[in-house]
């Protein structure tokens, strides 16, 4: 499967995640710059972390309001799967493509450490590798990772099974309500996500876990 990974001024995971991306599916994803209006015919799009345009305003506010934001808006609403990562989370929910919003962390502190993570959705595109209620390990890097949502909203995706990834074990870090790591649109084609699946593929990184999001999102899972 082929897939694209957006860089914007600011970003500084779309190495890590084009890493990712060619370690586990053999070749390396196109890269995207932000001024594009067109997109390749990939299977996936991904915007990695960082600090897109130094978080000014709010974190992802003037990244989704550049061109290639109105390009991936018409690929996900033609069905292709998009994921957000951190930084990549925070501009798809400004560009209104999942619901909620993030808040600097409860402590007002950067947060940077290992975290566990509970696999809640295990029917997604993006997590079929895993098992429903699964634990697993991934690191986060942030400071405004504190999600939020309405009490409608809320209520809407956990009855609808959009929250994918729940803090688990007390390692919630940022004070996200009902401790929501990641949610999913009502489509199931765009998921974000705080932690970093992208930092926690192969054993140099001390661990696996990570791998079976993406394994899943390029359809390369092992039999």
């Amino acid at each position: 499967m082929k897939s694209a990974v957006v860089q914007l001024p600011g970003l500084n995971r779309d190495r890590d995640m084009i890493a990712a991306l060619t370690k586990i599916c053999g070749h390396a994803p196109v890269t995207v710059w932000q001024t594009e209006t067109e997109l390749p015919d990939v299977d996936l799009i991904v915007i990695p972390g960082g600090f897109s345009y130094g978080d000014y305003l709010r974190c992802g506010a003037i990244a989704a309001r550049m061109p290639v934001m109105q390009a991936i808006k018409a690929k996900a609403e033609a069905g292709v799967k998009v994921l957000g990562v951190c930084n990549g989370f925070q501009i798809l929910l400004e560009a209104g493509l999942l619901p909620g919003a993030l808040m600097r962390n409860a402590s007002l502190k950067f947060v940077c450490r290992e975290i566990r993570l509970e696999v809640v959705n295990a029917e997604t595109a993006f997590t079929r590798a895993y098992e429903k209620g699964q634990i697993i390990r991934c690191p986060v890097a942030h400071h405004d990772g504190n999600y939020f949502a309405d009490a409608e909203t809320l209520a809407a995706i956990e009855g609808n099974g959009q929250v994918v990834f729940r803090y688990a074990e007390g390692t919630n870090p940022n004070g996200s309500i009902n401790d929501i790591a990641g949610v999913i649109n009502a489509s199931g084609n765009v998921l974000g996500l705080m932690p970093h699946p992208e930092n926690l593929i192969e054993a140099a990184h001390g661990g696996t876990d990570g791998r079976g999001l993406f394994a899943s999102a390029l359809d390369v899972i092992a039999a």
